[in-house]
């Protein structure tokens, strides 16, 4: 094969063909093509940069169809799961993710949604991170879909009113947590403490228990 006809091969197919070997006799390949389907046309409205996007689309079909196995029984959890929502996955719930993740040394598991994603995290909120020495470079904002409130343990909410689906078995919170859109860094980084407090007592509440 020449390098021009690789060049020219679709990295959307070549994505199914790597989540079909993945998830050989877990989904069908029509279920795979049909998540990289749904994560593409998820992404590309929404994209303002497309350069990148078949590696976020990657991302995004792979979350989904891994929760979707979870959810079904089909993978098994060694960590318990904690879902943050809001409306854009653009500011609150992205720093309650990213702060959860570097809190817990890795015994949960994090996932964060949108009940409306915007097409990019607020920079300020990346700012504030970074401050802690927390990258989001490879964070971007996502959806909410049923499979990944299915998988979650713990759902908790931060301004998305009634947009998260009620599934019985799950502990739900919902923080009343500033927006911080169009808000100073100052006001920004008051809201990122005032959400690690906030992680830090919902992980010791969930990692106490025996």
């Amino acid at each position: 094969m020449t390098t021009s006809s690789l060049d020219q091969t679709d990295p959307y197919d070549a994505i199914v063909k790597d989540l079909t070997y993945s998830y050989e006799g877990v989904f069908s390949p029509d279920s795979i093509a049909s998540a990289v389907a749904s994560a593409r046309a998820t992404l590309e409205s929404v994209a303002t940069v497309t350069t990148h996007l078949p590696v976020l689309v990657a991302r995004q079909a792979k979350e989904q169809l891994m929760s979707a196995a979870q959810a079904e029984g089909h993978l098994s959890k060694s960590v318990p799961e904690i879902l943050f929502v809001c409306v854009h996955n653009a500011g609150r719930s992205q720093m309650a993710a990213a702060l959860a993740e570097h809190l817990s040394a890795r015994r949960v598991h994090v996932r964060s949604a949108g009940s409306a994603p915007t097409n990019e995290i607020n920079p300020t909120v990346v700012q504030v991170l970074q401050e802690r020495g927390i990258s989001l470079h490879t964070a971007y904002p996502k959806p909410l879909s049923d499979s990944v409130v299915r998988a979650a343990d713990v759902i908790v909410t931060m301004g998305c009113g009634d947009a998260c689906p009620i599934f019985p078995g799950k502990r739900y919170e919902d923080w009343d947590v500033r927006d911080p859109a169009g808000q100073p860094v100052d006001v920004v980084r008051e809201i990122r403490d005032d959400i690690q407090a906030r992680v830090t007592t919902l992980l010791r509440e969930i990692l106490d228990r025996p």
